[in-house]
Order: C-alpha cells, then structure tokens, then sequence
C-alpha cells in the first residue's frame, strides 16, 4: 500500500533520472572502492573488538551483540553520528522498515511512525545545519549539506533520504551476519568446508547474501504501457519485483534452493537490485561481512546456534531480531 496522503517520503531511490542520479553522485564517494580502503582497517579493527568480547561457555543472543553492534558502528562512521547515540540509528531503521500491525513492532501506526521519522529529521537537521556551516567533510551529512543536488531539500524528501541511507546501511549487512551464520548451523558440511578452506570467504559472502535475500522485494510504478514476460503493464499499475524469488530461479541459478558456498558464480543475485537503482553500498555491504568471517573463523571456529532466529514480522525485510548462540571453550 501507499502511505497515507500527507505521509509520504521522498527519497534518490523513488526518483527516476535526471533528479535520481544526481542525488545518488552526491553520496556515492563514500562508498567508492577507494574509501572503503581507507575504511578497511577500522571495519577490521571493531570487528576484532566485538569477537574478542564474547563470552564462552554461556548463551548470548547474537544479533545484540554482533549484527546490530557491528552495522550501528559502521552506520555511526558513514553520518559521523554522536557515538554514545549510535543506537538511535538502529531504532529509526527499525521504525522504517516495520509492520506497524505486528505485535513487536516499536510503533503501531503509520501517524506514529511518521513522527518517529520527523524526530530523526530533527535531529539530523541540526547535525545536517552545523555541518553546512563548516568546510565540506566526507560523512553522510556533510555530503548532503554540501551536495548541490540535496543541499536544499524539502523536509519530506530530507527525512525519505535520510531514511534510505539509514536502512540501507543497516538491514542488509545486519540481516546477513545472522542469516549467513544461521545458514551455515543448517549446513554443517558447508560450514565444514569452509573451516577446511577459509579462502572460500570470497564466495561464502554473496552465497549469503542471495540465499538470505535481506530486501525480499521492491516496488516501482509503471510511467507508461508496457509488456513484460508476456504480461501487460498498465501506465500506473504498481509492479512488485520479488527479489528472493529471483534468488530461487531455477533457470538463472543451478540447484537454486540449496546453500552452497563455492558456487561458481557466487555474484550472480538480484539481493541488491539491477540496474540504477542498484545499492550504492553493495561493497561495503560485501566488506563488512567478508572481514566478519575472515576475524570470526580463526578465533571461534565453532559457534553453536541454539534455537532457530526471531524473525520480523514482514513481506519486505527479511529481518531477525534475535538468535540465541554459544561458545563453546
């Protein structure tokens, strides 16, 4: 459904050329491939940080303390966000992103979110205005408040992008880290092999991400008539573009359904979109996991999952919001 008339959310995403390319330029320097070197070592260093703190020998719930930790650093770093604040950044993904009918969702209407949302914008509003104010830097921002293409947005297009960047930066890598470690529990022999063989990193990281497909769909608007796979498209129609079952096409990928982590074309999924709406952050996305699994091997080459994840109450947001584990010494 749309959002009600007068919450509505503009956003680089919802846009068509010209205005969507040049907001998507505004942001793309951040995480192009030579930033997200120069990133490396710090993704790597808190990566460290967080493995060595677990416990051994107890339960603890590994989306509190690796997904969620992990992403909510890295989204504070991409905003240059107050760092004992950083889990504000969660909570608005969240709220973005939530059934507001599910039972555990932190708001429970679409009035309620939208004022959630308008809290963060103000809150970003007076980051966004300081940094206006000093010379350009290279965070989030910073960008946007420099940028001539978002340098003077509308308030509702201000909160829509702000809201993108945030979820962006959020679910697909948090949702993966537990996905990817709950699909190798699933699969002891792939978990096994790649024990045996860590160099299969390379390709375990995008297996994850297909098999786990975090965005299970998008939507956009027919602008005018069209056909496709022998359907007519009306000018207006909405069309649903279902990513996990793209991920499952018999006819794109062999033995689709199956998690195998040395797959020979490993990159071969729809989980960040095609064409130019393609995530902007699909590599940094693609990094963060790959230094997960290369620190977590080595120190913690067992990790027993102990129940099954939590999931999210959504059609859109292959989410989990907690997954019990353990240690073993």
């Amino acid at each position: 459904e749309d959002p009600p008339k007068g919450l509505e959310r503009q956003s680089f995403i919802r846009m068509d050329p010209p205005k969507h390319d040049e907001q998507r330029k505004v942001v793309g320097p951040i995480v192009a491939p030579a930033n997200l070197a120069k990133m490396e070592t710090t993704i790597r260093e808190r990566t460290i940080r967080v493995l060595d703190s677990l416990p051994r020998n107890e339960t603890f719930d590994w989306v509190e303390r690796v997904s969620i930790e992990l992403t909510t650093m890295m989204l504070a770093t991409l905003f240059d966000y107050p760092w004992e604040d950083r889990r504000q950044l969660t909570y608005w993904s969240d709220v973005a992103i939530c059934n507001v009918h599910a039972p555990e969702s932190p708001v429970h209407s679409e009035q309620e979110k939208f004022d959630e949302l308008k809290k963060m914008a103000e809150r970003m509003a007076k980051l966004y205005n300081e940094r206006a104010k000093q010379p350009p830097k290279f965070d989030l921002l910073s960008m946007l408040a420099h940028g001539p293409a978002t340098q003077n947005m509308p308030l509702r297009e201000f909160m829509g992008n702000l809201t993108l960047l945030i979820v962006g930066g959020n679910d697909t890598t948090r949702n993966s880290m537990t996905g990817g470690l709950y699909a190798l529990s699933q699969h002891p022999g792939e978990y096994q092999k790649l024990r045996d063989n860590p160099a299969l990193i390379a390709s375990l990281v995008p297996e994850i991400i297909r098999y786990v497909t975090p965005v299970i769909h998008m939507r956009r608007t027919a602008i005018q008539d069209a056909e496709l796979g022998g359907q007519q498209i009306k000018q207006g129609d909405k069309v649903v573009m279902w990513y996990v079952s793209g991920n499952r096409d018999p006819d794109a990928i062999d033995d689709p359904d199956s998690f195998i982590i040395d797959r020979p074309r490993p990159r071969q999924h729809l989980s960040f979109g095609f064409g130019i709406h393609r995530c902007v952050g699909n590599r940094l996305a693609e990094l963060q996991l790959r230094i997960l699994w290369e620190e977590l091997l080595p120190r913690h080459p067992v990790i027993e999952v102990l129940a099954p994840p939590c999931r999210t109450y959504s059609n859109f947001i292959h989410g989990m919001r907690s997954m019990p584990v353990s240690i073993p010494a």
